[in-house]
């Protein structure tokens, strides 16, 4: 318990003695916290009017929970909170720096109204908040008459989808569209499609032997499901266990003194890498044949002429070893042949398994060693490595289940935003699948429980339209699988025609909710053309954001910390927690929590009781005592109080003021694994029960990525657009190595967990580290180009297909870790409208392109581009 109450110092530090563990104690630690008077029995003395507060970390990804020290109705401290599973008492520099944030002198304090014309810095007006919510409303209701769908709503952070993302979507109609194509959508899509679950990849830490780390940056970058801390603590974990991991990346980064080896593989080239991978463990046996029989589509029968599944009625059929004939996939007793080719009825017939082998066989080391630019006895190491830690065939007893134990892993998250993205994800998946590590014990894990996906149905029941019937293209021939990417309907805007799309469907109002696509989504330059399409746009942020510069009508002040958003999971993968964020304090200024603007804004559109049906729906409040009535606006609190009652505490949300969190103890087995359930990989969504899914059996051969592949092109879709709809992954190269010989370096992008969502280079504290935009070079290859240490030089892309050139100025910092053929640059910079970005430097979303040739085949975003790097 913690609000207005004694605290001891001592037992205060014991529990968040964590920080320490992470080498930070000095500057972020306890140890950092004013010195207070300690009365004899060595408690601190409370300050008149101080509290301490529990709430969540707001400024990061993960939530972490957090303390807030107030005193006189102002924060002026955070600490982590030591119960919250995911940060057990921690915090890293950007939650420690966030009350910065709070404070910034340059935050919103009223609503706004634009003054000049769009397509410029802004000139602006302060108006109440009356005056704002009704020019939008106004503007919505007239859109919503013609159409919903010309309302848009583009998020960037969204802390309580329940409320924003369902609620207000519902309720007005609107075409939403995420930042998840910026961000992993590629291997969202990918594990979706092929194990049905909803994430990328990450490992079982505790029981983890063998790590690949594909892209993964353990100390800096984040990760599936959570954004620092909690991969870090588990990581140290596994490796005082023993824990062996090698990174695969072309930019060493902070995971260097972490990792056992480094293989720098060129840029783009990852698919290639994991079909090598997959060659050397069919080769060597390393291959999980009961798994993949039994719990894949690997011995469903494919027809020679066609590629598509023979079947008899609807039922795909495998080859039963006991009877010697083909039976029902889903037959009682079934002996089925994982490797094998049969005629029958005249129909020449292969197991999925025996094609893959096939389509493998000259994937070797050898092969790929000139594509990923990697010694080809690495690659054949990783693989050996790979099969020999999976212990095929052991098993381990946990919570008295007994389960396949295949201690060797794959992580992976923001790497597979490259043009081959989607397919290198299942290529790695793939690998994952021949050793039996998905959801096994120590193996590859996508979710932090066993939970199956709707796309797991979904995606393999897309239904191509004629014509599109969204801007952002899904369900089109174009991209039926389609994450909804913001860079794809930019180019629509501009030429709706070449994508016959209806020119007079295209949104005409835009509410961006703590979103800045003019500067944090790739392609700037298309962004700024694209946005003056919109008649009128609304931005809710804490800050005048570069969109609302260039392009707002009216700017929302949003509160920060202050606010109330949730539910909030808190489970570090293995102990279950839930929580909330409270504000510690009322909003500052005339800000409001962005709860309560949609509330405000759900009231004068008419949209209200739908809006707080569907939150009842979501929160699962609905028919139960705790109901929320319809029939008049709901005070926040009462909403989140209402929840707690009903499913967490009977004290309800004064369970979270006194104690910030509930803990639900340890993740049982049979809630963590897939092996577990019963029967194994059992289906609990709806959607994909209702398509007579009673269990999820993995796609190893995607036979409709074929279908949708032939569809497209008889719908007149060119190669560019269907090239990666195979029933395999498939090496090709990407369209970017079509660029002349000069751009001969390939440009990739960190995310700094500092700066992470790019809200935080404003911050004095975290701008201390890191102060201006860099490119990192390989001093050799910085030699040959004349260009030495802190030179300045201009960093120019091309796109391969419409061959358009960008070029940006900025520094060069020499960096050993790198591979000779790649440069780096941070993707945080590039900020101008609050005043302590200035210097700081260029985007390199001004270089890279979007559209076709740099999105995936699901219109994800690459983040890959060549470039040329001359001295300036």
């Amino acid at each position: 318990m913690f609000v207005n109450e004694t605290i001891t110092r001592r037992s205060f530090v014991k529990k968040a003695g964590a920080v320490t563990a992470l080498g930070a104690a000095t500057l972020y630690g306890l140890n950092s916290m004013p010195a207070l008077a300690e009365d004899a029995s060595g408690s601190i003395a409370a300050i008149e009017g101080e509290s301490w507060i529990p709430t969540t970390c707001w400024i990061g990804k993960q939530d972490c929970g957090m303390l807030a020290r107030v005193v006189n109705g102002r924060i002026v401290q955070f600490e982590g909170l030591p119960d919250n599973p995911r940060n057990v008492g921690t915090l890293c520099p950007k939650g420690r720096a966030q009350i910065m944030a709070v404070y910034d002198p340059y935050r919103m304090k009223k609503p706004l109204r634009r003054t000049n014309e769009k397509g410029v810095s802004g000139t602006w007006r302060e108006i109440s908040w009356e005056e704002a919510l009704d020019e939008l409303a106004e503007h919505m209701k007239d859109v919503r008459s013609r159409d919903p769908e010309l309302l848009l709503w583009q998020k960037g952070r969204s802390k309580a989808k329940d409320f924003y993302d369902d609620a207000f979507g519902k309720a007005t109609g609107a075409l939403k569209m995420g930042h998840g194509g910026y961000c992993s959508d590629a291997g969202y899509r990918a594990c979706e499609y092929t194990t049905g679950l909803h994430g990328v990849l990450h490992p079982d830490f505790r029981h983890t032997n063998y790590l690949l780390a594909w892209g993964w940056d353990s100390q800096n970058a984040g990760g599936n499901k959570f954004c620092w801390l909690t991969w870090n603590q588990q990581l140290l974990d596994a490796k005082e266990r023993g824990m062996k991991m090698v990174a695969l990346d072309p930019w060493k980064g902070a995971t260097g003194p972490h990792a056992d080896r480094w293989l720098p593989i060129k840029p783009g080239t990852d698919l290639a890498f994991f079909l090598a991978l997959a060659n050397v463990l069919i080769e060597n046996g390393y291959v999980d044949e009961e798994y993949l029989k039994n719990y894949t589509n690997s011995a469903f029968l494919v027809q020679e002429n066609d590629g598509r599944f023979y079947r008899v009625g609807e039922k795909e059929q495998v080859w039963d070893t006991t009877t010697g004939s083909n039976k029902d996939h889903d037959a009682a007793g079934l002996s089925p042949e994982l490797d094998g080719e049969h005629s029958i009825g005249g129909a020449k017939v292969k197991t999925a398994f025996r094609l893959f082998k096939e389509h493998v066989a000259n994937n070797t080391p050898e092969w790929a060693a000139s594509i990923c630019g990697l010694p080809a006895e690495d690659i054949r190491r990783v693989a050996e490595e790979l099969g020999e830690n999976a212990m095929i065939g052991s098993t381990i007893v946990i919570d008295g289940k007994t389960l396949p134990y295949r201690p060797a892993a794959l992580a992976g998250y923001h790497v597979v935003q490259q043009e081959l993205g989607f397919q290198a994800c299942r290529a790695a998946l793939f690998v994952a699948m021949l050793i039996g590590s998905i959801e096994a014990v120590g193996g590859t894990r996508t979710d932090l429980t066993w939970k199956d996906y709707k796309n797991y149905s979904g995606l393999d029941n897309v239904k191509i339209k004629d014509t599109p019937d969204n801007f952002y293209l899904k369900n089109s021939k174009f991209f039926p699988i389609n994450t909804g990417l913001p860079g794809i309907a930019a180019k629509v805007m501009l030429d709706p025609q070449k994508y016959d799309f209806p020119p007079e469907k295209i949104p005409e109002v835009c509410i961006v909710h703590m979103a800045n696509p003019l500067v944090s989504f790739l392609d700037t330059p298309t962004f700024k053309e694209a946005w003056h399409k919109f008649k009128f746009v609304a931005v809710i942020d804490p800050w005048l954001s570069e969109t609302a510069d260039y392009f707002a009508d009216v700017v929302l002040p949003a509160a920060t910390v202050e606010k109330y958003e949730g539910p909030i999971a808190a489970s570090n993968q293995y102990d279950d927690a839930q929580t909330l964020r409270l504000p510690p304090i009322d909003p500052l200024y005339e800000s409001k929590g962005e709860i309560d603007i949609y509330l405000d804004l759900c009231e004068k559109v008419g949209v209200l009781s739908t809006y707080i049906d569907t939150v009842n729906k979501e929160l699962k409040l609905a028919g139960t005592p705790n109901e929320i009535p319809n029939d008049s606006r709901p005070i926040v609190r009462d909403i989140f109080d209402r929840w707690a009652k009903e499913h967490v505490d009977p004290e309800g949300i004064a369970y979270f003021e006194k104690h910030g969190v509930k803990l639900k103890g340890k993740v049982s087995a049979a809630k963590f694994y897939g092996h577990a359930q019963d029967p194994k990989f059992k289906a609990n969504d709806s959607a994909n029960k209702a398509a007579g899914y009673t269990w999820i059996r993995g796609r190893l051969y995607g036979e409709s990525l074929l279908r949708y592949r032939e569809e497209m092109k008889a719908k007149g879709a060119g190669e560019i657009y269907y090239q990666d709809y195979t029933p395999f992954p498939t090496w090709r190269q990407p369209t970017m190595w079509s660029s002349p010989d000069q751009y001969d370096l390939t440009l990739i992008t960190y995310k700094r967990i500092e700066f992470k969502q790019s809200r935080s280079t404003f911050i004095p504290l975290l701008a201390e580290m890191i102060p201006t935009q860099l490119l990192d070079i390989n001093p050799k290859t910085a030699r040959e180009r004349g260009i030495d240490d802190g030179d300045e030089v201009w960093v120019e892309s091309q796109n391969a297909v419409t061959l358009e050139t960008r070029k940006v100025k900025t520094k060069a910092r020499y960096i050993e870790g790198l591979r000779p053929d790649t440069v780096g640059m941070y993707n945080s910079f590039g900020l101008w409208a609050h005043p302590r970005t200035k210097g700081q430097g260029p985007t390199p979303n001004e270089l890279y392109f979007t559209g076709e040739g740099y999105v995936t085949c699901t219109a994800d975003q690459s983040f890959h581009v060549q470039v040329n790097v001359y001295k300036s």
